[in-house]
């Protein structure tokens, strides 16, 4: 069995592997050398993922999960995870703009409860304001992609630019 996989039918996990951390830079401390990080932007109907490289500086789409039931998007991501190598998550927090925290936030806050249940990664939050509105310019402006083609690759866009952020992160110190 892959580390970061629970081992629900023992009733125990490795509680050593699984967390959430307070801020990314701390995933380094955890990650096998080489690891990579999975970037996720968790919303009502997809989640965007990103992947880092192996040596943390540089985050690239990876994919987009049509949501549907959480066992199924939790089967996905075991799939990546185990296929592409991944060591640790970074969920992006969408804090409002105010740095308060309303109901997305706490939905994303119980979704990543739950995928602790069932993945045993260590995971941090990365604050992601604008970083759907900063994708979307860039796609308008810059790629002049079309309504529809957008639609098809903003979320991992987005959650490459949430994990390139924590990426920069770690880099600074």
């Amino acid at each position: 069995m892959h580390p970061g996989f629970s081992a629900r039918a023992s009733g125990r996990r490795n509680l050593a592997f699984a967390m959430l951390l307070n801020n990314p830079g701390q995933l380094t401390e955890r990650l096998k050398p080489g690891a990579r990080l999975l970037g996720l932007d968790v919303g009502s109907k997809t989640i965007g993922l990103a992947l880092s490289d192996g040596t943390l500086t540089i985050a690239s789409p990876y994919d987009t999960i049509r949501r549907r039931k959480f066992s199924t998007d939790v089967e996905i991501l075991r799939q990546a995870i185990e296929k592409e190598g991944v060591g640790g998550l970074v969920i992006g927090l969408p804090v409002n703009m105010d740095g308060t925290e309303g109901p997305r936030c706490q939905s994303t806050r119980q979704f990543q409860k739950n995928l602790d249940q069932q993945i045993d990664l260590p995971m941090a939050f990365w604050d992601e304001r604008l970083s759907t509105a900063a994708v979307e310019r860039v796609l308008i402006d810059d790629a002049d992609l079309s309504r529809k083609r957008r639609a098809e690759v903003v979320d991992k866009m987005a959650a490459a630019y949430i994990l390139q952020g924590a990426l920069d992160r770690i880099k600074a110190g």
